[in-house]
């Protein structure tokens, strides 16, 4: 048990049955109140992010979530499978718990696996990843007005948009937690 005013942001709690991770708090007292606590979290299992207001003599009981370095393997048509690097073990995970995630993922990427009590949570990506592009709409020239970007399709499926001088067949970093680009990669590939 943990007073919540003692949370920091990366803390794990859990309340009501579900897994929160700490994202910010705001502490707030005046004179003529007791201590707040609004701390945002993200819903470990659904993936949602809200808000929880508490008076700052509440407790919650924080958690420790396992992390486990696994290897992106393959789509299996229903899942994703991932194996421990070091085991050998294989575990798939639902396509419908990984929306988000697996626009991201295009073979033999090093992801983080989160679980709680062998109960698997989600997959941690790198802050940004390098994709090719293979579909993009020819640039229009003179459109400079504004900052000049076109709509291009990644080797995933993932829809971005792009500066004006990117081309088919070039490779781009794209950043994991909103899909935007983030530069051009070098022409070798990791």
């Amino acid at each position: 048990m943990s007073n919540i005013t003692e949370l920091r942001p990366g803390n794990y709690f859990m309340e009501d049955g579900n897994i929160y991770q700490v994202l910010d708090i705001l502490l707030n007292k005046t004179a003529m109140a007791k201590m707040k606590a609004t701390v945002k979290v993200k819903n470990m299992r659904t993936g949602s992010v809200t808000e929880i207001s508490r008076n700052g003599g509440y407790d919650v009981d924080l958690v420790r979530l396992d992390k486990v370095e696994m290897q992106y393997l393959y789509d299996s048509g229903d899942g994703l499978v991932f194996m421990n690097q070091t085991t050998y073990e294989q575990i798939e995970i639902p396509k419908e718990r990984l929306e988000w995630e697996k626009q991201f993922l295009k073979g033999d990427e090093i992801v983080t696996i989160t679980s709680y009590e062998d109960e698997i949570l989600g997959i941690v990506l790198p802050s940004k990843v390098v994709l090719k592009v293979t579909d993009c709409e020819p640039a229009v020239k003179g459109d400079t007005v504004q900052r000049a970007m076109k709509e291009v399709t990644l080797e995933t499926g993932l829809k971005t948009r792009v500066p004006l001088f990117v081309e088919q067949g070039d490779d781009i970093y794209v950043r994991t937690d909103n899909g935007q680009y983030d530069g051009r990669a070098n022409k070798e590939r990791k």
